[in-house]
Formats: structure tokens, sequence, C-alpha cells
């Protein structure tokens, strides 16, 4: 599961070197004019950018990044270029940022592109890593392990696909029939491919994968290399909105997090929110901790959790500033037992200590500074947040784009069948808002609606404590979790939560103690100065689902059938929700929104093809179907 960085080496000539596979990551003839001559002009770029809207590059074999560095360089010197540029690359073994920026010092011509991606360059985890550029208009996807298993999950169509692989005898794995059949999958029709390659089983492989493939003359002492374009004229399904608006119901994390990745594509969006101001309730918690989950498997959870953890770090650079801090947290182990399989996760996924590593009771407690009773997890970038203006920064990032009605409670939504519009009314009937795509994010409140009534939501209340920082803890400006969770202060307040209680509850004595009982076994004798009966707070419901993983995508159409597979499903047509989310708000939200985003206007998706089936609102249908199925074959 882990992902081993590539070291660094270089020939004689100061040409890079990969000693795994016994090749050089460029030709000695010139790293960047191979990259125009073999990859860019080879693509006939920029010229096949120009005028669209969305280009999508897919190479095989990111290494030091220069390819990227070129196309980056070409589309910002181009006045014509297309309106957004995916580039998405598979690499097993990526360099370090310290790597990168030794190898990027030998090209001078790129400074600002190398600077940039190195600025961006992700913890090296296993999985999908989504990177944006100049104001969201460049995206760069990282697939980080192996090939054969990360490209059958990508769900895209590639305009251009750079085959920059080692040498097909060094490195077999990169131009194998199979893999050429999932190029062939991911390609529009007229793709075009190229590759310094001339090898006969490379030509005859993509051909047989459907590409019409010409050998061409090579770049500087290379007599030939190869190109082709993807010959079958399978048919695309792009989505076609005539209107680039949507209705977005719901102002807490996940509403705001739908809006603001539309409206960074150029879309008009309209919030509705029931309440005077966006997060008021699920997520208006004074601070919220952002933190990654673990699995000794890296179950679909803990992968989800992962992707979504570092894509909201990443995001927020991006966003107007709001309340945060990457202070860090410490994950304590409940028992003995959990002491033990945090222990040996870690040891099994060997993760980078800079994204999760393992620490005794005696370093937990020196980091801490204050005892604590067990071992626990280390997140060094992990975050407290505060929810409320986190929302406000994505509602606010894109100026007149987005637009948010407050004490607007849509009760109603129905498809006016003349336009194709989701039109929201009010309980009076009355219109709230139209659009040609509408997104359900308002938690278990879309049980009250029509289209997702059926769905199996439901809400778990919890409890929070708010602790005046007048009485001083001895623990450290660090998040500290165990059975409960302790944040720094925010305008003087930390947040100890948080107790489960029954439907409806609100903070009081009674649920302050619980609170601060559980502070006592995190932190002994931490919780003395404190009196229940002087502390405020405030109870909340988490919406989840049963498989405690978020519902995130186009929902099924009315009298849908659900026994096909799920792709088959009908759907809504411009109907999304985004709901579920429980206690992974923070973790899941930025993801979520990128992924609608993304399925709505027809582009790449941020994660991988089982992750979103995963999240997919039609899953329990789907897998209700299928138990229907069994029992009757049974019977």
């Amino acid at each position: 599961m882990s992902i081993q960085p590539a070291p660094l080496q270089f020939r004689s000539d100061g040409t890079p070197f990969s000693p795994v596979f016994d090749d050089v990551y460029h030709s000695a003839d010139g790293g960047p004019g191979q990259s125009r001559e073999v990859f860019l002009h080879g693509n006939n770029l920029p010229v096949a950018w120009q005028g669209q809207a969305v280009f999508t590059v897919l190479e095989t074999g990111f290494g030091p990044g220069l390819n990227f560095l070129t196309t980056l360089a070409a589309w910002r010197a181009d006045p014509q270029r297309c309106q957004r540029l995916h580039f998405i690359s598979v690499e097993k073994f990526p360099f370090t940022r310290d790597s990168l920026q030794h190898l990027h010092a030998q090209w001078p011509g790129f400074a600002r592109e190398a600077a940039d991606l190195q600025a961006r360059w992700p913890v090296l985890t296993p999985g999908f890593h989504r990177l944006t550029f100049d104001e969201g208009r460049v995206v760069l996807t990282l697939l980080l392990g192996d090939a054969q298993t990360l490209l059958p999950q990508l769900t895209a169509r590639v305009d251009a696909f750079y085959l920059d692989g080692f040498s097909p005898a060094k490195n077999p794995e990169l131009w194998s029939p199979a893999l050429f059949r999932t190029l062939a999958r991911l390609a529009r029709p007229q793709a075009t491919l190229a590759t310094y390659t001339s090898a006969g089983f490379v030509r005859r492989g993509l051909i047989d994968a459907g590409f019409a493939v010409e050998r061409r003359p090579g770049f500087g002492g290379k007599r030939q290399m190869l190109g082709g374009v993807y010959a079958r004229q399978t048919p695309v399904r792009q989505p076609d909105w005539s209107r680039q608006e949507a209705l977005v119901i719901g102002a807490g994390l996940a509403g705001a997090a739908a809006a603001e990745r539309l409206a960074a594509r150029g879309w008009q969006v309209t919030v509705l929110e029931r309440e005077p101001a966006p997060a008021q309730r699920a997520s208006g918690n004074h601070v919220g901790v952002l933190l990654p989950v673990l699995s000794l498997d890296d179950n679909l959870q803990a992968r989800l959790a992962r992707t979504g953890f570092l894509y909201a770090l990443s995001r927020f650079a991006e966003l107007p500033a709001f309340e945060h801090g990457q202070c860090g947290v410490l994950q304590l182990a409940r028992d003995d037992g959990q002491a033990a399989l945090q222990r040996r996760v870690i040891e099994t996924a060997g993760f980078p200590e800079d994204y999760a590593r393992w620490m005794d009771a005696a370093e937990a407690s020196a980091l801490a500074g204050a005892r604590v009773p067990t071992s626990g997890w280390w997140f060094a970038q992990g975050s407290w947040i505060h929810p409320p203006a986190y929302c406000l920064s994505q509602l606010n990032a894109h100026g007149p784009l987005i637009r948010v009605l407050t004490r607007a409670a849509a009760a109603q939504l129905e498809r006016d069948p003349g336009s194709g519009d989701w039109v929201a009314r009010d309980a009076a009937g009355t219109e709230l808002a139209r659009a040609p795509v509408a997104i359900i994010a308002n938690a278990t409140d879309a049980l009250h609606l029509a289209q997702t009534a059926s769905l199996p939501l439901s809400n778990s209340r919890r409890v929070v404590t708010l602790l005046p920082e007048t009485t001083p803890l001895a623990a450290r400006d660090i998040v500290i979790c165990r059975n409960a969770y302790l944040t720094p202060a925010l305008n003087g307040l930390r947040v100890l939560g948080a107790t489960e209680a029954p439907a409806g509850a609100e903070a009081d004595p009674h649920w302050h103690a619980a609170n601060l009982d559980k502070l006592g076994r995190m932190l002994p004798g931490q919780q003395t100065g404190f009196v229940p009966d002087t502390l405020t707070g405030r109870g909340c419901d988490r919406p989840s689902s049963p498989d405690r993983l978020p519902l995130v995508g186009p929902l099924p159409a009315a009298g849908a059938r659900f026994d096909v597979k799920p792709a088959r499903i009908e759907r809504a047509p411009g109907l999304y929700c985004a709901l579920g989310f429980g206690a992974r708000g923070l973790a899941w939200g930025a993801l979520a929104g990128e992924l609608l985003a993304s399925q709505i206007c027809g582009e790449p998706l941020p994660v991988e093809r089982d992750l979103a089936e995963a999240c997919d609102p039609a899953r329990f249908g789907w897998r209700a179907a299928r138990q229907l199925a069994r029992e009757k074959v049974k019977s």
C-alpha cells in the first residue's frame, strides 16, 4: 500500500536516471526539447486545444514532471488556449518535493511552473491527488501507484495521450495489451497519442486496441517514434447544459462546497438556506476537526477520507481567508487492543511521517503538554476549522456567481416539463429558485423532499461543550482525540465533545458533565477546573447512512429499475445530492463538491471509480434489488 519515492540519481552527462528501471527519464539530447517535440507537437498541441472548453491529457509516467511543466507553460503562453486543461498522470515511484526542486533547477525556462508544482506537491500516499493551478483553470490529477491498478479506476474522456513510460524492455507493465485497452476505453473519438518509443509490439498492441498508429521521425538521435489517433467512433455522452445554472438546497459544508466548485467553473449558483445564515445547524459547531481515517485493510472509508483530507488542505490556500489552523491532531487509542492495532496499521501502511505516524504514550504526552494514558496516531497536517467561516469563505469565493437566499426553506422540488428546470418552492408553493441542475444538500431535511424521501438517512444527536480559556489547561494548542476531542481555543473558547444524546437534546449540565468525564479519561486531571453548571455548548445532528459513507452523485429517476448494473440505473436529469456526511463533513465536503462538479460538467473524476460507486446514492436500491434476486433464487 505504501508509495516508495524514486531515488534521485544522474548519469555522468547530467541526465536523470532511474536505478529501479535502469533507464533515463529523458533523452540525453535535452529533456525540454524532447517534451515539446515528442509530446506537444506529437499531439498537435497547442493547436488541438484551441477553442475548446475543456481539454484532457493523460500521461503514463509522471517522473520529474517535465511534460506537465512543458504543457503548462505552453497553455499559459497561448492566448487561444482552452478554458480548462486537465492533465492526468500516473506514477508508481514519485519523487519527493526536495528531489523535484533539485531536478527542476536544471530547467530555468520553467522556473515559474516548477515553483507552482513544488508548492502544491502532495504527501506521497496512494490514490488520486487533485491539484489546481491558475485559479482552477488547470487541474493536475496525480495517480500515485501502479498504473495497471489505477488507470482502470479512472473515469475520464481523454483528448491526448503522452505514453512516456520507461523503455518497453525495462518497464513492460506500462506497455501491455491490457493497458492499451484501458487507454482505448478512456479515449474520445479522434484522440491523439504520441510516444518516444517505436517498438513493434507497442505499435501492434495500440492498433489492436483501436488506434491508427504511424511511425514518425524520432527526436534527437532516435530514428523513429510513434504517433496515432483513436480510430473507433465510440459515442461519448457529454453533458450539454444550455444554461450553466444550478440551485443548491442547503448552505452547510456540503452545499457550500458544491456551490463553490461549480462557480469555479463559471456556473451561476443559487443557494437556498432555511436558517437566517449559512452553517447554522449540522455545520455550525464553533470548532471542527479535520483528520483522516486509517484502517488495517485501507477500506473504502479510509481511502475516501484520505483523498478528502488532502484535497481539503489543498483548497484552503485557494479560498478567501477564514479561521483555521494546521496545529496537528493526536488521536489516542481507546484501550490496549486499539493501541496494538494502531501501531500495526502504521507499520503495515508505511505512510510518510508528514501524513501519519505512531507514537508511544511518553512521546504523545510530551507532544500534548500533559500526561496521556495511551499511545496514538499523530497527524501533523490535521487541523482545526471554524465551520461557519469555512462555509462563508466558499460561498464568497466567486463573487456574484453564488447567490445565497436565507430563510428560504425548500419544501417542494419539481421539474418543469416545459423548460426542464428544477423548481424549488416553499411550503406555500411560492417559487424560490429554478435551474437545469439541482443539488440536494440539506442533511436529513432531504427526507421531506419527494426525490430523496426514500434514502436511508438517519440522525445521531451529539452535544459539545465550550470550555472558556480563562480556566487554563496544561494541554498544548493541538487537537487531542480519544473517546472525545479537545480543540485549541478560538475566540477564547475550546470545544470539547461529543457525547451521544437523545433526539432534540440540547447542551445542559448533564451533558457537560459527560463530556468532562471523557476529558478526564483523555487528559487525566484536566477536567477538575470546570463546573458543569457554568458551561455552555450546543447540540447538533450528524446525518449518516447505514454504511457510514456519504451519498454523493446523480439521483435515480422516479420509478427507476435497480436490477441492472449501477451505471445503467436511470437517473433524474440534472438532479444530484450530497448527503450523509456524519462526522466527516470537513474531510468529505470539499471532495464531494469537486466530485459533483466533475460529474455535472463531464470532467475527469477526482476519485477512483470504486469510490465514486461507493458514494452513489442509488447504491441502496441496487443492493436491495440484488438481495431480492438472491432470495428468489434460494426459494
